[in-house]
Formats: structure tokens, C-alpha cells, sequence
């Protein structure tokens, strides 16, 4: 069983659920339907992009509404082809952070091969700093485009969450892992460490697609009734139909659909009859706490 869950109380029937927003503040259309979705119940986390343009406005709306369940997306990707941005911590391209055009590298494969991993720590670092400085209190860390955890940083990314004493995303290993779990599947002495040290993990990890705006009410609804006994996270990426949301992003389709799902009232109530608990970084949080 689940030791973090055991020790929230739970038993190892439960099937216990974070629904999670990735890439808050990447754009104005991130951030101003996050009271909504926060307000309508499903959403129960969000992770925000410290390096990004819309992160004061992110920030503003946080500091107004302190029970929000907000982590820092740890960012060192700039994906987009006409909307960029880069690292808080340095302008030097002898990093390996950044690209010729002054920016994050677009793709993970780049960071990877190319950053020093000095640069990573001090990057990782100056990101938790700024939301800090902004005012609020991170309950948890995740990984853009999932690089920050990569192999080649993950004992970075683990270090900074042990210092800050937040639980972070990764993935306890077992059979039937889909790929996106596997990928941030901890490694079995990894793993144990972290228990050791009362860092929560994660059984499973699930998506919304981004691929395919058709249907995700439909989806979700499957994803829910197929949930396994443990502590799942299912990640979504939802944004407002706005014009800069389609100028820069060819998925803007997709991340519409993510919102709408979750501001439907079938899927809500399909949820609460489901029987699967949903909950936040907070409790998780407070076992690190706790164990301090």
C-alpha cells in the first residue's frame, strides 16, 4: 500500500486522485480561468511558471486566494515558436540553458545534452526563490515538459524538493505503468530513500490529451472508472479561448477541451458517485512537515 496514503488514513482499497493544472502563468489564457476552475471543485492543484510572461498575474490571483493548492512547474523549456521566454538566473550561454536565440531550449532532448548541471541547480533554485518572493507557498514541485526530473537532473530536482520540504511528482514503479508514468518512475533505491524520508510518491500518472480536443468528458470518465487502488495524479492543461491563445499555441484546441472538462457538471457528479477521493499537495505536504 501507498505509505503516504496509509498514513493520511486511507486503506489500500482507496483510490485517491489529485486533479492537477500544469502551466499556469505560461500565458494570460492560463491564468484567468483558474478562479472557475478552482471554484467549480474538480480542479484540486495547479503548478505555476515562474520564468513566464502572465506569472505576476498568476501570482496577483494566488496572493487573493491563499487556500488555492499551487506548486512551481519547474521550467527549463520554451516550447513555442513565436512566445518565448528564459531563465531567471543567468544570460550566459556557456549555461547550456539557453538557445541562439537568448531563450530555453524548445525541446527537452537540447537541455539535456547542452546544460551544465551547475546551471540547472542554480536555475531550479532561482524559480522556487521567485515564487516564494511572490508571495506564495508552494505546496508541492513538478516538472515542465518533464525535464527538470530527467535522469541527467533528477538528483537535482529531488535535492531541491528535500530542501524545501515539498513533495514533488514522481512515480512509484510497478507493472502497467503507461509511458508517461514510466518516465517519471522513480528508481527502486530512489524510491527507497524517499521513503526513509517521508517523501510522498505517486502510483500513477495520467493525462489529458493534448492531441485531441474531441470527446475529453468522455475520456475523463474512463480514466476515472479505470483508476487502480493507489494515489494517482491526472494532469491537465486548461486555458481560455482567447486570440493569444491560439496565435501561439497549435494545441489551443486541446487546452480549451481540458478546461471545459473540467467545469462540467456530468463529470463532477460522475466523480462523486465513483467513489475515488480527490485531494491536493496539501496533505501530502504536511507529512513532509510532520516528519521534519
Amino acid at each position: 500500500m501507498n505509505i503516504a496514503l496509509k498514513k493520511l488514513g486511507f486503506d489500500e482499497h482507496d483510490r485517491v486522485l489529485i486533479i492537477h493544472a500544469d502551466d499556469i502563468g505560461m500565458c494570460q489564457a492560463s491564468v484567468s480561468g483558474l478562479a472557475d476552475l478552482f471554484e467549480f471543485g474538480l480542479l484540486s492543484s495547479a503548478a505555476v511558471m515562474a520564468p513566464c510572461p502572465w506569472f505576476e498575474y498568476a501570482a496577483d490571483l494566488a496572493r487573493a486566494h491563499p487556500a488555492w493548492d499551487l506548486g512551481v512547474h519547474l521550467t527549463l523549456n520554451a516550447e513555442w515558436t513565436a512566445y518565448r521566454w528564459g531563465p531567471l538566473s543567468t544570460r550566459d550561454p556557456a549555461s547550456g540553458l539557453l538557445d541562439e536565440q537568448g531563450y530555453f531550449h524548445a525541446r527537452p532532448p537540447a537541455t539535456e545534452q547542452q546544460a551544465e548541471l551547475s546551471a540547472v541547480r542554480a536555475e531550479l533554485a532561482a524559480q522556487a526563490r521567485r515564487a516564494r518572493a511572490a508571495g506564495l507557498d508552494p505546496t508541492h514541485l513538478d516538472a515542465h515538459m518533464l525535464t527538470a526530473a530527467k535522469p541527467r537532473f533528477r538528483s537535482l530536482y529531488v535535492a531541491l524538493a528535500l530542501e524545501q520540504r515539498l513533495p514533488l511528482l514522481l512515480i512509484r514503479e510497478r507493472p502497467g505503468l503507461s509511458a508517461l508514468a514510466g518516465a517519471m518512475a522513480a528508481e527502486p533505491e530512489l524510491a527507497d530513500r524517499l521513503d526513509a524520508q517521508g517523501v510522498p510518491l505517486f502510483d500513477d500518472l495520467l493525462a489529458l490529451p493534448l492531441d485531441e480536443p474531441r470527446d475529453q468528458v468522455a475520456l475523463a470518465k474512463k480514466m476515472i472508472d479505470a483508476l487502480r487502488p493507489g494515489l494517482t495524479m491526472l494532469i491537465l492543461h486548461p486555458a481560455q479561448d482567447t486570440p493569444e491563445l491560439r496565435a501561439l499555441a497549435p494545441d489551443w484546441a486541446s487546452r480549451v477541451a481540458n478546461a471545459a472538462a473540467m467545469l462540467n457538471a456530468e463529470l463532477r457528479d460522475h466523480l462523486r458517485q465513483s467513489g475515488v477521493q480527490v485531494i491536493g499537495y496539501r496533505p501530502l505536504r504536511g507529512l513532509l512537515k510532520a516528519n521534519s
